[in-house]
């Protein structure tokens, strides 16, 4: 079996790897690069497989940097099928087609530019109806139970705990081993989810695997208390309101924005009057997508954890509460922006890369009375992450805006497990992993984690290259090389020891038959030679068996 990494490879988007087996070659998500023009030309090159040779494609969630290259496979002629969970493939179907749009309207505002400049015109990487037309491809499946996609691999996913329908891959892959039918398993961590997590169940606990793919992002450092991070977010956000400014939150419109929806609620119910201000300030969820996205685990409530289903059971859904709206038309997000009241605005994307977010920043960053509140992983190369490294002044549709207003980061709200997490994840496991190959991280954090994992865990780990392959069939672990090493290096020291004891013995009897012959040329009679011979072969017998027996 051989694993190619397509994407997400010391990286954390694109996600996409081809798994082949002696009979069967199929994908494990097919997700678009974001962050710099680099990351583009990624998404826009061939794909560097066969698409008639691929047999199905296992998709472990909907978010688009591991989803987001699926319209263009289909585009370029994929047709087999796709397997993911029931609430992926509903949210795919929102945000697919979402990403088409904003494909179309990229490629229209550059198109523009080249006319302007003589360039060529560009395509748009795929349409919103490209979008669309996938989805008759999709097959979905209910987490737990086992499927069969190709007569050597059989499937579960298990519940992942990042976002609505996300999942682990556990993968049984049957390979013939000296005439005896073997299943190696293979696990995915897809983005392993962070505990404690508003809405979303835990991780699941795998049982233990032969090889595990597992996500890095956060594997060089751990997310501050949950509890505290919550306090703060509402005391910020307090202080801003008290400040008469705005709270803009950009948020992932699949994940972040519900999990920021109910915590906002929980703090409602939990402190009542003392949060006055924050219960009085109106919030708008602008985004569409994140609009249509809510609706979605609205209508999941089956895979929602223990005390969020108590919310629904009470009558309380977790998702809704009083001065919470959500705003569909351009005329209402524009409003938001010409009204001077004091509000929270949670909008996408939730890198800031496209999208209403970027209209809000624009008119919001440069106010020292505003607060912008991230609450999502922010990728190298994109406009958020600039903000939360502290630039001073960002440019936002060609105009150059200050960065005046607070900004703050709150890792509680994560759907990343962090370096602890992954560490108790991954420790859980009653059979533990031979190999684990590190994907999803940053190239700064990758080594880091490696050697964190090496020294805790004991288990040996590989840092995943983009385009490189690592055939898991002759994959020999550290401790089995070192073993094979000491073992051919003992074998050598014996074959010099014996190779000696074999030349001095050659030696020895040399000298002896130098002796028997002088004695023999001396000797009078055939009796005296007789006798001569005889201790001759006498000695020889003693000297052969004195020197073997050192030899073992």
């Amino acid at each position: 079996m051989k694993i190619t990494f397509l994407g997400a490879a010391e990286a954390v988007t694109g996600s996409c790897f081809l798994v082949e087996t002696n009979h069967t070659r199929f994908l494990v998500d097919c997700g678009l690069h974001q962050g710099s023009p680099e990351e583009d030309r990624l998404n826009r090159a061939r794909f560097p497989f066969d698409i008639d040779h691929i047999d199905f494609m296992l998709l472990t969630h909907a978010h688009i940097d591991h989803s987001g290259r699926i319209p263009k496979l289909y585009v370029d002629g994929y047709r087999k099928p796709i397997y993911m969970t029931k609430p992926t493939a509903e949210l795919c179907g929102i945000m697919l087609p979402d990403s088409g749009y904003i494909q179309e309207m990229e490629a229209e505002w550059r198109n523009r530019k080249n006319n302007r400049a003589g360039r060529p015109k560009e395509d748009a990487l795929y349409t919103m109806d490209d979008a669309l037309k996938c989805l008759e491809i999709f097959q979905p499946v209910r987490y737990d139970e086992p499927f069969q996609p190709a007569k050597d691999v059989r499937v579960i996913m298990r519940d992942a705990g990042h976002i609505l329908g996300s999942a682990i891959l556990e993968i049984w892959v049957d390979e013939p081993e000296a005439g005896e039918a073997k299943a190696t398993k293979l696990v995915f961590t897809g983005d392993l989810g962070n505990k404690g997590v508003p809405i979303m169940r835990d991780p699941t606990i795998i049982d233990g695997c032969d090889y595990l793919v597992a996500e890095s992002t956060y594997g060089d450092r751990d997310h501050v208390e949950t509890g505290n991070d919550v306090e703060r977010f509402v005391r910020i956000i307090n202080e801003t309101i008290a400040r008469g400014g705005n709270v803009i939150i950009p948020s992932f419109a699949v994940g972040r924005t519900q999990e920021v929806i109910y915590e906002l609620n929980r703090q409602i119910d939990i402190y009542k009057d003392q949060l006055v201000p924050f219960m009085e300030t109106p919030v708008y969820v602008d985004s569409p997508l994140a609009v249509s996205a809510t609706k979605i685990f609205r209508q999941n409530t089956d895979c929602y954890d223990d005390e969020a289903r108590r919310y629904v059971e009470n009558g309380d859904h977790p998702l809704d509460f009083p001065n919470l709206y959500f705003t569909a038309s351009v005329e209402e997000s524009k409003q938001l922006n010409i009204d001077p009241e004091s509000k929270i605005i949670i909008s996408a994307s939730g890198m800031c890369d496209a999208g209403r977010i970027k209209h809000h920043l624009k008119h919001n960053l440069w106010r020292p009375e505003s607060t912008v509140l991230f609450v999502g992983y922010q990728a190298k190369g994109t406009l958020g992450r600039r903000i939360l490294d502290g630039a001073k002044k960002v440019r936002i549709f060609q105009e150059d805006i200050a960065v005046r207003a607070r900004i703050e980061y709150f890792q509680g709200f994560s759907g990343h497990a962090d370096r602890e997490g992954m560490l108790e994840w991954i420790g859980a496991m009653r059979k533990k992993p031979k190999l684990i190959i590190l994907v999803h991280g940053e190239p700064d954090v990758l080594p880091k984690f490696s050697q964190t994992m090496e020294d805790r865990l004991h288990i040996q780990t590989q840092i995943a290259k983009l385009g490189q392959s690592i055939d898991l069939g002759a994959y020999v672990s550290r401790s089995r090389l070192a073993e094979l090493v000491l073992t051919e290096n003992a074998l050598k020291r014996r074959i010099v020891s014996v190779t000696a004891k074999l030349d001095e013995l050659q030696a020895e009897l040399n000298l002896l038959a130098e002796q028997s012959k002088a004695a023999i040329h001396e000797s009078k009679t055939g009796t005296e030679r007789d006798e001569i011979l005889a201790k001759f072969k006498d000695q020889v017998q003693k000297k052969t068996e004195e020197i073997l027996a050192n030899v073992r």
